[in-house]
C-alpha cells in the first residue's frame, strides 16, 4: 500500500513538479504581501475590488483551475472522448482500484484544502467580505472530487461528459453561492458537505473499473437509428473529398471541443460570482472583466493538449506513425490545425456572448452596466463608444486565438524540457502577475521608470521578433515546406493585418501623450508572425526525427 501511494505520488510529482512549484510560490507571494509589503493592520475595502482581484482573485483562480485539471488527469486527456481520460498507463501497476481511484482524491483533497486555508488566512481580503475558514475548504475537495468522477466515467457519446459535468458543477456551485448569501453555518455545509466526498470516491471507483476493463459504451448506433426515423440527423452519403479535409475533420474530432469544453466548465462559476455582487460596480465589472479574461487563459490550458502530437502513445511528445505517414506535407498539418482553431475559438466566444447577458439579467446586474455604458457614450459619443467595444470583444477574440496557435510549435517541435518549461513560466506569470502589479502601483519611483522605457520594452521586442520571422521564412522557403506563393500570400496579409490594427489604433488612441510610431511597434507585436511560422519547422523536425 505504502509503495502505491509513493509511485501515484511520485507520477504526480515528476509530471507536475514545475506547476506544483509555481503554485507554492503563488502562497509564499500572498504571505510576502501580508507580512512584509503591507503595513500591521491594513485591509483591502470593497472600493479596492481590482486590487483584490489582481493579488488574490486571479492567482487564486489559476491555482485551483491547475490543480482541478491536474487531480483529474485533465491535462493529459480528450475532454470530449467517450473513453475515460484515467490515463491507461495506471491500469498496469499490480493495485486494486480502490487505490488508483483512491490516493489521486487523497491527494487532491489534501492540496485543494491547504491551498484554500492557505489563502484564507495569508492573504488580505476586503473588510466588507464575510467568507468562511473551514467549509469553503470542504468545497473545494467536494468539487474536485466530483470532477474526478465524472473525468474518469467512460461516457456512450462523444461530448457527453462535458454536458454532464457542466450540469453537476453548476448546481453545485450554485449551492455555495447561496450557502454564502444566505450566511449557512459551518456546522451546517460541513454536515452537507463531508457525506459528498465517500459518495465521490465510490462513483470514481466504479468509473476506475468501467475504464479498467475496457468498458466503453457506444449509444452512436442508437442515436443514428432515432436519426433515421426523425429524418433529422444527416447521413454522410460521400467521402473526404480531400486529405486536408478529412485531416481538418479529425482535428476537429481531437480538440476541437477541448477548448469550448473548459470555458463552458468555467464559466458558470465566474458568473454566478454575479449573485453576491450585489450593487458593488467595481466587484460586477471585476467579475466580468475575469469572465472575458477567461477564454484567452483556458486558451493557453487547452493549448498545451492541442500541441500534442501524440496524446496517447508512450513518447507523449512524439508524432504517431498514423500523422507521421499521411500524405499531406507538415504546412498541410498546420493548416488544418489553425482552421480548427479558428472553429474552436469562435464556439468558446458564443458560449461567452450568450451567457453573460443571460447572467446579468438573472442577477439583477445588468442596470450596472448600462449605466456605466451610458456615461461611456454621452462622453465620446453613441458610435465611437459603440465601435471601442466591438474592437474590444474582437481583441479578445483574436487574444484566444493567438493563445491556441502561438505556442504551437513549442508542443510540436516534441522537446519535452522546452515544453514543460513553457508551462511552468506561463503559471508563474499569472501567479507573480498580481504582486507585480501592486508594486508598480504603490512605487512612484517604478511608474516613473516604466514610463520612461515604455517606449523601448516595444522597440527592443520588435527588434527581437522580425530577424526571428525572416530566419523562420528563410528556413521555410529552403526547405520547400510552404510554397512560394503561400510564403507572399501570407507575408501580404501579415503586413495588410498590420496595417489595419495600427490604423484603429490611431484613431481609437488619438491623444498627444500616445506616439503614432509606439502604436505601429503594438500593431506589429500583436499580430502572430514568428512563432507561427516556426510551426511547420518544429512539427517537420519532429516528424522525421
Amino acid at each position: 500500500m505504502r509503495s502505491t501511494a509513493l509511485a501515484i505520488a511520485w507520477e504526480f510529482r515528476q509530471r507536475h513538479r514545475l506547476g506544483l512549484l509555481a503554485v507554492a510560490g503563488y502562497v509564499l507571494a500572498i504571505a510576502a504581501i501580508r507580512l512584509l509589503i503591507l503595513e500591521p493592520g491594513q485591509t483591502f475595502e470593497m472600493e479596492d475590488a481590482w486590487d483584490f482581484a489582481i493579488v488574490v482573485v486571479v492567482p487564486m483562480t489559476a491555482a485551483f483551475t491547475y490543480l482541478l485539471a491536474m487531480f483529474s488527469f485533465g491535462l493529459s486527456g480528450d475532454l470530449a472522448a467517450r473513453q475515460s481520460i484515467y490515463p491507461s498507463r495506471m491500469f498496469t501497476l499490480p493495485v486494486g482500484t480502490g487505490a488508483l481511484a483512491g490516493w489521486p482524491m487523497l491527494y487532491g483533497t489534501v492540496v485543494m484544502a491547504l491551498l484554500w486555508i492557505a489563502t484564507r488566512r495569508f492573504a488580505v481580503w476586503p473588510t466588507g467580505l464575510d467568507v468562511p475558514l473551514v467549509w469553503p475548504a470542504f468545497a473545494a475537495a467536494t468539487l474536485l472530487a466530483w470532477t474526478q468522477a465524472l473525468m474518469w466515467m467512460p461516457y456512450g457519446l462523444r461530448g457527453l461528459r462535458v454536458i454532464t459535468a457542466a450540469f453537476l458543477l453548476v448546481t453545485i456551485d450554485v449551492g455555495f453561492i447561496l450557502a454564502i448569501t444566505f450566511q449557512a453555518s459551518e456546522a451546517l455545509m460541513i454536515a452537507l458537505l463531508a457525506p459528498q466526498l465517500p459518495l465521490a470516491y465510490l462513483a470514481a471507483r466504479f468509473a476506475v473499473a468501467r475504464a479498467r476493463r475496457g468498458d466503453v459504451p457506444d449509444w452512436r448506433p442508437l442515436v443514428a437509428r432515432l436519426g433515421r426515423t426523425a429524418d433529422v440527423l444527416p447521413r454522410r452519403r460521400i467521402p473526404f473529398t480531400s486529405a486536408e479535409r478529412a485531416q481538418l475533420w479529425f482535428e476537429w474530432q481531437r480538440h476541437g471541443w477541448s477548448l469550448p469544453a473548459l470555458v463552458g466548465i468555467v464559466l458558470p462559476f465566474e458568473l454566478a460570482l454575479l449573485f453576491v455582487a450585489g450593487e458593488t460596480p467595481a466587484l460586477v465589472f471585476t467579475i466580468l472583466l475575469g469572465v472575458l479574461v477567461t477564454p484567452p487563459f483556458m486558451a493557453a490550458v487547452a493549448a498545451a493538449t492541442l500541441s500534442k502530437a501524440n496524446p496517447h502513445g508512450k513518447e507523449f511528445y512524439g508524432v504517431t506513425p498514423f500523422i507521421a505517414t499521411r500524405p499531406m506535407t507538415s504546412a498541410a498539418l498546420i493548416a488544418a490545425k489553425l482552421k480548427m482553431t479558428v472553429g474552436s475559438t469562435l464556439v468558446a466566444w458564443l458560449l461567452v456572448l450568450v451567457a453573460i447577458p443571460l447572467a446579468l439579467g438573472l442577477s439583477a446586474t445588468g442596470h450596472i452596466v448600462i449605466e456605466r455604458a451610458s456615461r461611456v457614450a454621452e462622453v465620446i459619443g453613441t458610435p465611437r463608444a459603440v465601435v471601442i467595444g466591438l474592437l474590444l470583444i474582437s481583441a479578445f477574440v483574436v487574444a484566444t486565438w493567438k493563445q491556441l496557435v502561438q505556442t504551437l510549435y513549442v508542443g510540436l517541435g516534441g522537446r519535452e524540457w522546452i515544453i514543460k518549461m513553457n508551462a511552468f513560466l506561463l503559471l508563474l506569470f499569472l501567479v507573480a502577475i498580481g504582486p507585480i502589479a501592486v508594486w508598480i502601483h504603490d512605487d512612484l519611483g517604478v511608474k516613473v521608470a516604466l514610463w520612461d522605457a515604455l517606449p523601448w520594452i516595444p522597440a527592443v521586442l520588435v527588434c527581437v521578433k522580425m530577424p526571428a520571422a525572416a530566419w523562420a521564412a528563410v528556413r521555410l522557403f529552403r526547405s520547400r515546406l510552404v510554397s512560394d506563393r503561400a510564403l507572399v500570400i501570407g507575408a501580404a496579409g501579415w503586413l495588410v493585418t498590420v496595417l489595419a490594427l495600427y490604423a484603429l489604433l490611431v484613431w481609437v488612441f488619438w491623444v498627444p501623450l500616445i506616439p503614432r510610431y509606439f502604436l505601429a511597434l503594438v500593431a506589429i507585436l500583436a499580430v502572430p508572425l514568428a512563432r507561427l511560422s516556426a510551426t511547420p519547422l518544429a512539427l517537420a523536425w519532429n516528424r522525421h526525427r
